[in-house]
Order: structure tokens, then sequence, then C-alpha cells
């Protein structure tokens, strides 16, 4: 095992990660802009180092001052979190010919599935199910709308080497094809320096659900079930959970094989999430296909690791030292129900705009065995304009789904913060919907049900349901013999 690594990210990434070193014995190395020297990150790190200014194309983006960084600590192994350099295939070449360990997937893992229409090729020869789409090089516009149109509408264009939802539109008819397609290749060169697009055929009542896989350096390869993404806002998930509702165990196994088939397919090390379109078919089976590959922990990770007992950064850890995954996947189940929701720094009312400003007062929910609060700010903490406004994500866990969402909507109210706007009252009244508890899910959510989750946030907090215990629940599980 490492005897220290360095940490190239900020904020609650970085904490997370710092955490579950400290618990391993490894000492940590932090990295920080001018604008974060006296952040959370940096004052729980053994060591920290400056790298620059606090846009992050002057510091955390620049890959030689993290190897720099590494050396000068004598640092054995980077973990590059999710964010910044995480999906980076040449920073992890970098680290390889300075003869340090990338806590993340191979390059070239990382460089097939950064292109979504290269992915698609590769999944298409795994035979992992694919969207209905054009994904080819030739992107002549021409071309293009009449791939759109044999498909038939609504279409969805996406980016090839997009993320994030940027580069994204949704198109409905003929008429409104070349708008979209010129808004959506401005977007993509402005965000990723390439205009190369896809089509895909737009699944109007799907779900987004995601499976956690994870391999070894010997050829072995699990996952730990599936995360339930399908309640977003511009393409960016809102609230997660885990494991999907109404997901039958056959299915389940299905999409998990498939998830690890896909890994295998690209030689895969660590964790990495394979994203799938959930559809439900007319006769009441489902089908479900390939979006894309995320090459790193993703933002959701919590809620896997409360359902599964697993600490998902420790895996990293041993998986890039060397060592066997901890368990198999005969080993592995699920306990309980588990949510996570983003607490961020902006305005619902405001088409949800960023807010900047000082959390002059902050008060979390009590964190027990069913409330967990990952952060990477404290009271007085500056929410800076160079970075994401999330303050923290919100996990919670129970025996149930329903007494998880209970445990949600209480932990919402328990929240307090002044001095900036943030999206609680948003979340409180998406968490406590009735469309959102009766689990009618799918990636339209939101917009479908505008009105009552948009509607003035009530001030009576709910009233605690006394028969909840609290239960232990985060020590490892496993199956029964």
């Amino acid at each position: 095992m490492f005897e220290k690594i360095l940490i190239a990210n900020r904020g609650e990434i970085a904490c997370r990660i710092i955490k579950t070193a400290r618990i391993l014995g490894i000492r940590t190395v932090a990295v920080y802009s001018d604008a974060d020297k006296n952040s959370l990150h940096v004052c729980m790190a053994d060591e920290a180092v400056h790298i620059g200014t606090a846009p992050p194309r002057e510091s955390y983006l620049i890959g030689e001052r993290v190897i720099k960084a590494t050396k000068k600590t004598g640092a054995q192994a980077i973990h590059p979190g999710y964010g910044f350099l995480s999906e980076n295939s040449d920073f992890c070449k970098q680290c390889a010919d300075n003869n340090i360990i990338f806590i993340g997937p191979p390059a070239e893992a990382i460089k097939a599935m950064g292109s979504k229409s290269a992915a698609k090729d590769i999944m298409a020869e795994a035979n992992v199910p694919l969207v209905p789409g054009y994904h080819g090089e030739d992107q002549n516009p021409e071309l293009l709308r009449q791939s759109a149109n044999e498909m038939g509408y609504p279409v969805l264009l996406k980016a090839v080497a997009g993320g994030g939802g940027k580069g994204m539109r949704q198109v409905w008819n003929p008429e409104e094809f070349d708008e979209a397609l010129a808004a959506a290749k401005r977007e993509s060169m402005s965000s990723f320096n390439n205009d190369d697009m896809l089509i895909e055929k737009y699944l109007t009542q799907s779900r987004h659900v995601e499976v956690q896989v994870f391999c070894d350096q010997h050829g072995k390869g699990v996952y730990l079930f599936e995360r339930d993404c399908s309640v977003q806002r511009r393409h960016q998930k809102v609230i997660e959970e885990a494991p999907a509702p109404n997901m039958p165990e056959g299915l389940r196994e299905q999409m998990g094989e498939t998830a690890v088939r896909a890994a295998q397919a690209i030689n895969y090390q660590g964790a990495g999430t394979v994203e799938f379109l959930l559809n439900t078919n007319p006769d009441g089976g489902h089908s479900f296909y390939f979006m894309e590959m995320n090459t790193r922990l993703q933002v959701e990770h919590p809620v896997t690791e409360m359902i599964t007992g697993q600490d998902l950064v420790e895996w990293q850890l041993r998986v890039a030292a060397g060592e066997h995954l901890p368990m198999t996947q005969e080993q592995l189940c699920i306990t309980g129900h588990a949510f996570e929701a983003r607490i961020y720094a902006e305005d619902p009312d405001n088409d949800f705009l960023p807010v900047t400003g000082t959390l002059s007062y902050l008060q979390t929910p009590k964190e027990n065995v069913h409330v967990r609060v990952d952060t990477g700010v404290v009271q007085g903490d500056e929410v800076s304009v160079h970075y994401d406004p999330m303050i923290a994500k919100l996990i919670v866990w129970d025996k149930n789904r329903n007494r998880a969402l209970a445990r949600l909507a209480r932990a919402l109210t328990e929240y307090r913060i002044s001095g900036i706007t943030t999206n609680i009252n948003f979340l409180y009244n998406l968490a406590t919907c009735a469309p959102f508890i009766e689990a009618d899910l799918d990636t339209g959510f939101i917009e479908k049900h505008e009105k009552v989750i948009f509607k003035e946030y009530s001030k009576k907090h709910p009233k605690p349901d006394s028969s909840l215990r609290l239960i232990p629940t985060f020590a490892s599980r496993t199956k029964s013999p």
C-alpha cells in the first residue's frame, strides 16, 4: 500500500479522499490555488503545495505543476478525484512517464471512452446494446440532418467530446434541427474545443440508470449494483438514489454483467461507471442502452457505499497498489436504500444561476449511521466564482425507500445556511412531491412536474416518524452463506 499520495483536486472530493487515506495510514498532499489557501482540504492534508492562481486553467488543470508537486513531496501516487484532470489521458500518461501511479484507469482506457463516438464503436463490438443513432466521422450537416430524419424525431444531439450536459440539444421536429445543431456545435467548441456531434434517438420515457463497476489489475471485475440518476436539470443530476426503484432482480444482474463486459472490453482498471438509458416497453418488459462510461469516481458514489457497506475510495487505493479486488461478486449484496441530494449555491427562482458570497452561517444535519454530509467548506468560507458552486452532498440511508426518503426530507429541513441563496427549498419540494415519492421517474421528471416542484416552500417541517430507529449499517456487509 502507498505511504503518501497527492490529491490533484479540491473541495468536497479532496476531503473525502483524505478521510479514507487517514484510516489506511496513508499521508496526503493537497494542492491549492490562491483562492483555496485556507480551504478545508488544505487544512486536513498532511502537506500542501501551492500551484497557481484561482482560475483552474492556471492551477488545477496544469498537469506539469501537479507532477512537480508530487515529486517535490515524494508522493508515490496521484488521486485525481473527479473533474479537472481525472479523465485526461495525456495527464495519466504523464504520470506513467514520471513513475507516478495514477489512481484510476490506464491512459488507453480513458482515451477509448473519452470520445462518445469511438466508445460506441467499442461497445458495439462487445455486444453492449446501443441507442439507435449516428456516430460516424462524417460531420456534413446534410448527412446529420438526413440521419435524424431517418431515425425519426425526437432526437438528441450530443457533443462527441462532451460531458456534464454541455453541447447537448433535444430536437423535436425537422424545423428545429439546423438551429439546434448550430447551437450545440457552438457550445461544444467553446467547452471542449471540438464541435463534432453524434445523434441518438431520444427516448422520451426513459430512466438514467448507471452501474458502478470495479476492475483490478488481475483481470477480475465486479459490479456494485446500480444508481438511478433520472432526476436531472439540463442533463445535470439533482438527486440520485441506490438501488434503482422497481428494478427486477434479473434485469439488475443483466445490466451489471453488461457493464462489467463493457469495462473489460477496454482492459479497465479501478472505479468506473457505465451509464444506461432504461426504457419500459409497451409489453411491460425493459430495454437498456449504453450511453457512456465515466472513467473515474462519480460524484454520487456515496449512495453505492451506503447500500453495500464498502468504501469505494479504499477500493481505488488498493486496486491502484496492485491488490486484488476486496470482494467477489457473490459476496456483494444490497442492504437498504440511499439518496444523495446536491446542495448548491444557486437561485432556483432565477433560472438556477450560480451565486457567490460568504457562508456567514452554516449548520448541517447531525451525522449518524443514517445521515452523511460530504463537504469541502465550513462556516465563513467563500463560494467563489472560479469553481463549481456545490456546497455539499447530503446522503441518507434507511432500510427501505420510503424510510430513506423520510430521512432525506427531514435532513433537508435541518440544513441551515445564511449569506447566500441555495437550492435547499427546491430539493425539499422535489423530494416530497407525490410523483417522486411514488418513484414515477424518467429523465424529464423536473420539466413534467414543474408546477408541483416549484410551489411555495412550506415553512412547516415534516413531523419526525416515531417508528424510525437508528440501526448501524455502514459495516462491511456480505451475503449470508
